[in-house]
């Protein structure tokens, strides 16, 4: 039985958990308010709800601080990422409030102001310039009205987060619906065939063969492409591997090597062999310059899309055409997404992705009914 007591002017509360006491201030002057707080914590008990005297009273620095420990606990990448959105926008906003304070009205309120903030984004673009010859404009500034819909979902995604982890560890009871805004989200950047030999003939030789496997394969060129080593090669087998730490979702994938992919890989291995010889020296990556690794290759890309003719295509554009091309192709969306590492089928929707054989096989249904 929970016992009631003062101290002061403050009544106190006194209750027990797995024959464990607790004492716990209710704040008030009041009785009538300590007996409603000791019924409210005897009646969490028995429905089995995990009661201390600290749930609730989490603030938001601590919530930030469990969260940025999961992030590095579970070693996820986006983990510089997510400490940037809470440190120039969440924080800013939410202060070190009570998480049990923040209601779903005060994070709709979060979403207008960040809706109505402007952003001045320093830019370096290309363009072409007379004769073709590309021409670059440093330090462009311009003035972003409103944050995308994107953007601010990302910062909700941490914010939900926050209050996820304090429900688990017993410091919160419950959290207000967080409104996730829509987001127009299907990807249109996809390389035709004649497109990318042409990028491709502009592209700096190191660089080409990198970008014809990010063609074939649509893995991510930053982590999986450039990182890649000799050791992931298996020619005998006449697959290419990738550990699963490499990987976004933390799975290993295997990428069966087709005609073009063993051609490409063979000459860059004769190249490998020739810059080891000639530097006395093992390369264990497989794309690189001259023995040196191959950080990026954006600015480069950029310049090469420009004189190709289709500006303003990203390195993404790569992934995004292999997985067409896999579709076009014939192969099983299950099987396509094992090669390109996309873990749910949401991809083929983000990417509008449509199966030409599926087309027509609609289309011969509709003449055989005389539709």
């Amino acid at each position: 039985m929970g016992e009631l007591k003062q101290r002061g002017r403050i009544w106190w509360i006194r209750y027990y958990r797995n024959g464990r006491r607790y004492e716990e201030s209710s704040g008030s002057a009041k009785e009538g308010d300590a007996k409603g707080l000791l019924r409210l914590r005897e009646g969490d008990i028995e429905r089995g709800v995990a009661i201390t005297p600290k749930v609730g009273r989490i603030r938001f620095d601590e919530a930030v601080a469990d969260v940025l420990n999961d992030y590095r606990t579970n070693r996820k990448r986006s983990l510089d990422d997510v400490e940037r959105r809470i440190e120039r926008h969440l924080k800013p906003f939410f202060g070190n409030r009570r998480m049990a304070s923040i209601t779903t009205a005060d994070i709709r309120e979060y979403i207008d102001s960040r809706q109505k903030q402007t952003t001045v984004v320093r830019k370096a673009f290309t363009f072409i310039g007379r004769g073709g010859t590309p021409r670059y404009v440093p330090e462009q500034r311009r003035t972003i009205a409103g944050v995308s819909n994107a953007e601010i979902n990302r910062e909700l995604t941490a914010l939900k987060r926050m209050f996820n982890l304090a429900i688990q560890a017993g410091k919160l009871l419950q959290k207000p619906h967080i409104p996730f805004l829509k987001e127009d989200n299907v990807r249109v950047g996809f390389f035709e065939r004649d497109q990318f030999l042409a990028v491709l003939a502009h592209l700096p030789g190191p660089v080409r063969p990198a970008a014809a496997f990010a063609y074939h394969t649509g893995w991510r060129i930053d982590s999986e492409v450039l990182p890649l080593q000799w050791r992931q090669v298996d020619f005998g087998a006449g697959v290419v591997t990738l550990d699963p730490g490499r990987t976004k979702n933390g799975e290993g994938r295997t990428f069966p090597m087709t005609m073009a992919l063993r051609g490409l890989l063979k000459e860059q291995r004769d190249y490998t062999d020739a810059v080891q010889r000639r530097a006395g020296g093992v390369c264990a990556q497989v794309f690189h310059r001259e023995g040196r690794p191959i950080k990026s290759f954006r600015a480069a890309f950029r310049s090469a899309c420009a004189l190709a003719g289709c500006p303003g295509r990203l390195l993404h554009d790569f992934r995004r055409t292999a997985v067409r091309n896999l579709v076009r192709a014939g192969i099983p969306e299950r099987v396509a997404m094992q090669m390109t590492g996309h873990k749910t089928r949401s991809v083929f929707e983000r990417y509008n992705i449509v199966s030409v054989g599926d087309l027509r096989e609609a289309a011969r249904r509709l003449d055989a009914q005389g539709l």
